[in-house]
């Protein structure tokens, strides 16, 4: 079986063209992406057909469980598809700078710009959808009538914590920070906040620190994967999050351990993510 190793930001992921390619993907998922008996990745990405959108994506951790959408993992398929002209019929001009797709999600469709350069993808640029508050669509499970979605209070190993709660397709809890996010215990609080019974489908934990009202700096513990060098959903929240609590204006960068992303929300559209994505090599899957 064919595969594509991608990465964005140094969140990285195994593409499989899965259109006509029948699997266990949670089961392969679990071998797949493991660093070291595996090919190690952050997800595997399944590329298949849709009946809604251009293409449709499904990508499963490395736990196996299913996500409902990743933005980086969008990056990435947009990248594969678009320069191995999966989606000729959609692309009207090849000679543009700037082609657009429609991909179909768990949390719906997604659209995406991709800037093209001699026939290569190197930024693309993401609808993330708009986010959302409700204790019931993030999801969240609290024993008070009451739940702020802004410094809702949780105490971890006798550590305080205000998080920001919202869904960007999938759940986050944004803890922001006075001190340098490289001080956090991530490794031992991120596990916890993410089964913390709050969240009854588990949820992302980011930890941030403001800069200055441009940029922000962060860490990500992934929900299913572990700490990851980047998250593009992650890092949506994270902008949303900051510009609700009047720290940040609509265009912020969201530094990761892995590179940049650049996050733009006006509070009436949808979340705007751009950023880098790269073709790391092609393989194949021989187990």
């Amino acid at each position: 079986m064919k595969f594509t190793k991608l990465q964005a930001t140094g969140n990285d992921f195994i593409l499989v063209d899965a259109r006509n390619i029948e699997q266990h993907w949670a089961k392969l998922a679990l071998r797949m992406c493991q660093r070291h008996f595996g090919i190690g990745a952050d997800g595997l990405i399944l590329l298949q057909n849709s009946e809604v959108a251009d293409l449709k994506m499904r990508i499963f951790n490395p736990d196996g469980s299913e996500a409902e959408v990743c933005g980086n993992g969008l990056r990435c398929l947009a990248k594969y598809a678009i320069e191995e002209v999966l989606c000729s019929e959609v692309l009207l001009d090849a000679k543009q700078d700037k082609l657009c797709l429609a991909i179909e999600t768990l949390s719906g469709t997604r659209h995406i710009k991709a800037h093209v350069s001699e026939g290569k993808v190197s930024q693309v640029e993401v609808g993330m959808g708009m986010p959302q508050f409700q204790p019931e669509q993030i999801p969240i499970k609290a024993e008070v009538d009451i739940i702020p979605t802004l410094g809702y209070p949780l105490v971890i190993e006798g550590r305080k914590l205000a998080l920001s709660l919202l869904s960007m397709g999938n759940p986050h809890a944004v803890s922001f920070l006075s001190e340098p996010v490289a001080n956090f215990p991530l490794t031992e609080i991120g596990p916890q906040v993410e089964k913390h019974p709050t969240f009854p489908q588990r949820t992302n934990f980011e930890v941030a620190r403001v800069l200055n009202e441009g940029s922000i700096e962060a860490r990500v513990w992934e929900r299913g994967v572990g700490e990851t060098l980047a998250c593009g959903s992650g890092a949506s929240a994270i902008a949303v999050a900051a510009q609700l609590l009047g720290y940040t204006d609509k265009q912020v960068d969201i530094i990761l351990p892995g590179g940049t992303l650049t996050v733009v929300w006006d509070r009436v559209g949808e979340v705007l993510l751009t950023g880098p994505v790269e073709r790391v090599f092609n393989g194949e899957w021989l187990k």
